[in-house]
């Protein structure tokens, strides 16, 4: 019986060696093994073999890429104006080896480096330049840090900003600005505006006087033509004048007539005396 208990215990013991000595690593990962302690080799995806109660595996690292969350930060700019910025690297581990050996916790030391970075790069910069060069910040950012991480195993392929606001504080100051500069716009389109209309009011009146100096020219021309005309058929230097000078009193006395304002026209009797009556003859 005995006997039989120290097969059971053999066997169990060879399971449990084996079981110690084959390491299965799944796809997209990768074991660190120490050997009493001390690094001795990195066991890729597949079955592995390692001595059994003297190699330990510590270490499990992934070979996917890992998506790390930057966490908001106040930034100051260059011309002293406070943003929120926060952003995601996407990084991978080649060497699992010196990611878990160079540096205690990759994670928070990325985050933070990062974030140095962040600080750093847009403090060089204006407000509207950090607003509005989202990419030349992440270009500078992902040559800034990516020799240090390098150094611990891992390849930083990317980091984008994600957010990139002023402070709530940066935002009333610069919504009132803006509110202000339209105002200013405005007042300024409304003060060309007038500007215009009086150009063209002037304009209006002077083209209206040159053309009212020009029909007076043409209605003097006309009324001298006319004269001529009349003196050379009745031949006489008084009769014409009277001629016209009757005809322009009797249109006037019709205007007069058919004003809303006239009641009663009444024409003088000898129409040619009131005529030279006006020229005093």
């Amino acid at each position: 019986m005995e006997g039989l208990y120290v097969v059971l215990a053999l066997v169990a013991l060879v399971v449990i060696t084996i079981a110690k000595g084959v390491r299965i690593v799944p796809q997209g990962s990768k074991h660190i093994v120490q050997r009493l302690g001390k690094y001795h080799k990195t066991l890729t995806p597949g079955m592995n073999v390692v001595i059994p109660y003297v190699d330990q595996v510590p270490y499990k690292v992934t070979t996917k890429d890992i998506v790390l969350d930057i966490p908001s930060q106040e930034v100051i700019t260059q011309d002293n104006a406070t943003i929120i910025a926060n952003a995601v690297a996407y990084i991978n581990i080649v060497s699992p080896e010196k990611a878990v050996y160079g540096v205690e916790d990759y994670e928070i030391a990325i985050q933070n480096l990062v974030q140095t970075a962040l600080r750093s790069i847009i403090g060089e910069m204006s407000l509207d330049s950090a607003l509005s060069s989202r990419d030349l910040i992440k270009a500078k950012l992902k040559e800034g840090i990516s020799d240090d991480i390098a150094d611990w195993g891992i390849n930083l392929k990317t980091v984008e900003i994600q957010d990139i606001n002023p402070s709530q504080t940066m935002q009333a100051a610069m919504e009132e600005q803006a509110a202000a500069e339209r105002q200013r716009r405005a007042t300024v389109t409304r003060a060309e505006g007038e500007k215009q209309a009086a150009i063209l009011e002037a304009d209006g009146r002077l083209e209206a006087s040159k053309r009212d100096a020009k029909a007076q020219v043409v209605l003097a021309d006309a009324s001298r033509e006319a004269i001529e005309r009349v003196s050379s058929a009745i031949g006489e230097q008084e009769m014409p004048v009277m001629y016209l000078l009757g005809e322009r009193y009797i249109s006037a006395l019709s205007e007069l007539s058919q004003s809303d304002n006239a009641k009663n026209v009444i024409l003088p009797a000898d129409l040619p005396q009131a005529v030279k009556g006006l020229l005093n003859r």
